[in-house]
């Protein structure tokens, strides 16, 4: 392919691609570019393989340090397994891209985005996910398409496109919108507490520069001579089809229409019937079509059973207004909550339920050392104080499967429930525990993520966290027959495996905190899309209201079992005091007290021990170390040594100086053990700093006014 360039322009930032430059033997590949950002994506396809009755689309996005001019860590100076936020990205160009293509197809599909070059200003995850459409068009595989993304902040009152990670930073809204040219297809947001109306509007302004997007692509795509891929299905033989339909149209609508049934009772009849059809193939004659085409095709059954159900359980939402459970379409499910389900010995805990979901969420505070380290990814930020972990053990839905370490999935979900909780979370300085939550689900049943966004805010409040506000979500369906659209309140399982959207909305009772909407039809108008978030928003109060009623208020204490910190300040010129060669003297603080030290390089210390006794101990002996003398301060002291001309005496944690034998008393001393011993409280007063450092003391010309001074600071500092 002979090389093609095209810009496109947003404000003035610019969007390079690049065609038939790199990666000639990929099916398509483009290398995209903003700032001195660069991806390269690429599309393959190859034949599909026997017996795939789905998809096989795989999407993978790479990081290499080099793209930002650094070599990994660890012993090997190579990258190891993606770090989550590769897997976010994966996981972002892959929500838009698989719905556009048809559900037919079965052929391997990989898209691979590798980012080459990185700066400090152009994220490249949107990038990469309007590489992927670019490159599967190019590849000629089937497509819906074109897709494209873009990023939309908010600094002041001014939407942006595509803005900076310092404008993402400083803005209240971090937007990703994807879109086809049949309307919005996916939706990924952190929002600090913006209303709705912010939400809807900026959805709108980044939909309209993703449609320049798609008119740049289907201008490459007719460059090159090339056709935008759109083949009709092939055709199927209907004879098993229409046996199965038959035999299961008047069961299947039977038992949807049996709203008393619960999940279990209801799955357990529609197994019955899907057994009762495959037992009556069996029993046809070999020759018989209808068990010649089962036996092609073990699946046949199973896949039209589920049309089948499909089919009666959409009909009844749009023709009836009813749901499978017998709920109304914006009617929220059953809510419950508790918190201090557990032992104090886990710092805060709260168990949401809301239907047959079910999230127990453990809060852990932990110090600023427990902060997670991001320096072997190619992200801005280098820690996190806040983390979020979700996890879905098989028995959630009734299964039994080998556990894995989390996939992709369950990064995903705790990743959004991070985003949701974090606008609310008190600022360091307030509060400078790194906080851990972990979401375990123990039934699943429709919209786990938001059941950890509950449940995360029961922990935190629970664990004494004080949250600005308390943050609760929901998950809207939305079934499409043609021109008719039902949108979903609090979708369940049956909800979200045959309806065409999943669209989770998390925030407050001020506003939205994060969203995240995926699609499986190829697009949707705003009208609906904002009908959706309005119609969230009810059910967020609802459910909110309940979690109040449980805990209304952060609790004042922290857990006994959780560490207690102090914070001080010290002259940064000072920490190297503070650490000692080779860190000796910091350690020695650690083993004399037991308590855990970090140091920030702007000179924060912030001291951590489950008993707060050993933390005020070393707190006392840094600010000892550290503190600045004058001629004339008085403290208390304690004497360590005697020698011939004087005493030495401890007077600060760390702080040692000599009293001279004529600065005893103020008359003649002919031995200094006849006025001090070893282990005695003195009242002192700094005489003399000499160049060298040295502090020379005196218990003369002490005023009673100082001497009560300084005991009694001596006694609060104990």
């Amino acid at each position: 392919m002979a090389e093609v360039e095209k810009s496109i322009s947003f404000d003035g930032r610019d969007i390079r691609l690049k065609l038939g430059l790199l990666a000639p033997q990929a099916g398509g590949s483009v290398l995209i570019e903003s700032g001195d950002t660069a991806v390269l994506v690429t599309a393959t396809r190859s034949e599909a393989r026997e017996g795939i009755d789905f998809l096989p689309l795989t999407v993978d996005y790479e990081e290499r340090l080099y793209a930002a001019g650094r070599i990994p860590g660890g012993i090997m100076r190579r990258e190891g397994r993606p770090p989550e936020k590769a897997i976010l990205t994966s996981r972002l160009i892959d929500r838009p891209l698989r719905p556009l293509f048809p559900s037919w197809l079965r052929d391997d599909l990989q898209i691979v985005a590798l980012t080459l070059s990185m700066d400090e200003l152009v994220p490249p995850d949107v990038l990469a996910v309007t590489g992927a459409s670019i490159a599967t068009l190019i590849a000629q595989i089937p497509f819906n398409g074109p897709m494209a993304a873009v990023r939309v902040g908010l600094v002041g009152d001014d939407f942006i496109i595509n803005p900076t990670y310092a404008e993402i930073e400083a803005g209240d809204l971090d937007l990703i919108v994807a879109g086809s040219p049949e309307g919005v297809i996916m939706i990924e947001a952190g929002a600090n507490q913006l209303p709705e109306r912010d939400i809807i509007e900026a959805i709108d302004f980044g939909y309209e520069a993703v449609r320049d997007l798609i008119k740049a692509q289907q201008d490459i795509i007719a460059d090159l001579g090339l056709q935008i891929i759109q083949q009709a299905p092939p055709e199927v033989d209907q004879t098993l089809e229409n046996y199965i339909r038959d035999r299961a149209n008047d069961e299947i609508k039977k038992i949807l229409s049996q709203f008393e049934f619960t999940k279990t009772e209801r799955d357990t009849a529609l197994d019955a019937v899907k057994d009762n059809i495959q037992t009556a193939i069996a029993e046809l004659s070999e020759e018989d079509p209808v068990r010649v085409a089962a036996t092609a095709d073990p699946k046949a059954v199973g896949k039209t059973f589920k049309e089948i159900t499909k089919y009666f359980m959409r009909r009844q939402i749009v023709e009836d207004n009813v749901r499978v459970d017998g709920r109304k379409l914006d009617e929220v499910r059953p809510v419950s909550c508790q918190v201090s389900v557990l032992p104090k010995r886990v710092h805060g805990s709260g168990l949401f339920n809301r239907g047959l979901t079910q999230v127990l969420s453990n809060c852990t505070l932990g110090t600023p050392g427990d902060a997670q380290n991001l320096n072997d990814d190619l992200q801005t930020d280098q820690s996190k104080r806040y983390l979020h972990h979700y996890n879905f053990p098989p028995f959630s839905v009734g299964e039994t499967k080998p556990l894995r370490a989390p996939g992709r999935r369950e990064i995903g979900h705790g990743a959004l429930a991070e985003r949701a909780i974090l606008p609310v979370l008190p600022p360091k300085e307030q509060f400078p525990y790194v906080i851990r939550v972990v979401s375990e689900v123990l039934s699943s049943n429709g919209s786990t993520s938001m059941g950890s966004v509950c449940g995360s805010t029961l922990a935190l409040m629970d664990a004494g966290v004080p949250i600005i506000k308390p943050v609760s979500g929901a998950a809207m369906g939305l079934i499409k027959e043609g021109d008719e659209v039902r949108v979903l309140t609090d979708i369940q399982g049956i909800e979200d495996f045959l309806g065409d959207m999943d669209f989770k909305v998390a925030g407050t009772d001020t506003g939205i905190t994060a969203l995240q909407m995926d699609m499986k039809i190829s697009g949707l108008p705003l009208e609906t899309i904002a009908q959706a978030i309005h119609q969230a928003k009810e059910a967020r109060l609802h459910i909110l209201d309940k979690m109040l009623q449980t805990i209304d208020q952060p609790r004042i204490e922290t857990s006994p079992y959780a560490p207690r910190l102090l914070t001080i300040k010290i002259d940064p010129d000072m920490i190297g005091l503070v650490i000692g060669p080779g860190g000796k003297t910091i350690k020695g603080i650690t083993e004399e007290t037991g308590a855990k030290i970090d140091i920030e390089d702007d000179g924060t210390v912030t001291i951590s021990a489950v008993d707060e006794s050993k933390a005020k101990k070393a707190r006392n002996i840094i600010q000892g170390m550290t503190r600045k003398l004058h001629e004339g301060d008085v403290y208390v002291g304690r004497v360590t040594r005697i020698i011939p001309i004087g005493a030495f005496v401890e007077f600060l944690p760390g702080k040692e100086g000599m009293i001279h034998i004529s600065q005893l008393a103020d008359y003649r001393v002919g031995k200094v053990e006849d006025e001090v011993a070893v282990g005695d409280e003195v009242i002192v007063k700094v005489r003399e700093i000499d160049g060298k450092g040295r502090i020379n003391l005196t218990r003369l010309g002490i005023h009673p006014d100082q001497a009560a001074a300084a005991r009694e600071a001596a006694a609060v500092n104990r």
